[in-house]
């Protein structure tokens, strides 16, 4: 046989020298079979790595044991978020299909109804929805959201603290002596993004720092969208010292930028994100940024969701986790001017 061809039960049947009844009765582990022939079918088996179809299983089973991590993209976030399920999915039982439509952020709202239309049912028991763009998902499977757009509303869901974790990251430029702070925000749809300009506002607030809504910009949460709001704040008139970047990929956007306009972090600007991205530490200078407990999002999520498929009602269906500062060199006193 080619390695390229799939390995069907009546390849394996002819190697074993048995029927295909007897070779379905022991993968479906029924009664009927002699030990030694079993044993002989399993061999064969695994020499020639047969598996049977998702779709062969729940038609058989009515389940497939996989969970589906559903995205809109394959982005830093997501990428994190799927490594944590990974890590979680040992000893449970089930398998994990990571799953993209191919779309980017200009993906039509509803993406998840339409994903978990394909693979429910047959490939997939459930679904865990990274930022869903909807929360009411048509109940096909059981389904857990991480950060969706609107903020939890019923769906069971996991995220982060948002709010507190804006509020840290102003203060402590705050606390390094910066009084005129920038704000790159994330995408206006966008629950997470939200809270974050509103911790901002807020840190400043308390403060006593009026609101300046000319060093606030939309960044979008993409490195590319980013670029020309943060060069529209560092050529102000009267520009910030420091700039909040409501995600990592933005705060090192406008590092970018500053070095083009040959300012030096975090001498000339301190610069400071949020998520912690693995990319944030790999920077010059590395990026102090809000650690949201991404990776850990992504277990929790598969945790929950295996909860609620075994018919657990014991837990809370909104888990928030904690953030924290993760200082390293792109935040420092301002120069005096």
């Amino acid at each position: 046989m080619s390695e390229l061809q799939r390995v069907t039960i009546h390849d394996v049947a002819r190697s074993a020298g048995v029927s295909v009844a007897t070779v379905s009765k022991v993968i479906n582990g029924r009664y009927g079979v002699a030990l030694a022939t079993s044993e002989r079918v399993q061999a064969v088996i695994d020499q020639l790595g047969y598996e049977s179809s998702l779709v062969a299983r729940s038609l058989r089973s009515h389940r497939t044991n996989v969970i589906g991590v559903l995205v809109a993209e394959f982005e830093p976030f997501s990428t994190e978020i799927l490594k944590g399920a990974s890590q979680a999915i040992g000893g449970t039982g089930y398998e994990l299909l990571a799953y993209s439509g191919g779309g980017r952020a200009g993906t039509p709202a509803g993406w998840e109804r339409r994903y978990l239309s394909r693979l429910s049912g047959t490939l997939i028991d459930g679904a865990i929805l990274v930022t869903p763009t909807v929360v009411d998902s048509g109940g096909a499977v059981p389904v857990v959201a991480i950060d969706p757009h609107a903020g939890p509303a019923g769906m069971p869901t996991v995220d982060s603290d948002n709010y507190a974790g804006a509020v840290t990251a102003t203060e402590h430029l705050l606390g390094l002596g910066h009084r005129r702070i920038g704000f790159l925000g994330g995408r206006p749809d966008l629950e997470s993004s939200r809270l974050r300009e509103a911790g901002y506002r807020s840190a400043l607030a308390a403060a006593g720092i009026a609101d300046d809504d000319a060093l606030v910009r939309v960044g979008g949460y993409r490195r590319e969208n980013a670029q020309e709001p943060a060069r529209e704040l560092l050529t102000l008139p009267e520009p910030p010292t420091a700039i909040f970047a409501a995600n990592d990929l933005s705060a090192i956007a406008t590092m970018e930028v500053a070095g083009e306009l040959g300012l030096t972090v975090p001498q000339d600007l301190s610069v400071i994100g949020f998520d912690n991205v693995p990319e944030s530490a790999l920077v010059n200078p590395p990026l102090t940024t809000i650690s949201q407990p991404i990776q850990r999002m992504g277990s929790a999520a598969l945790e929950l969701l295996i909860h609620l498929m075994d018919g657990g009602t014991d837990r809370p269906t909104h888990l928030r986790l904690p953030t924290e500062l993760v200082e390293r060199a792109s935040t420092a006193a301002p120069r005096r001017r």
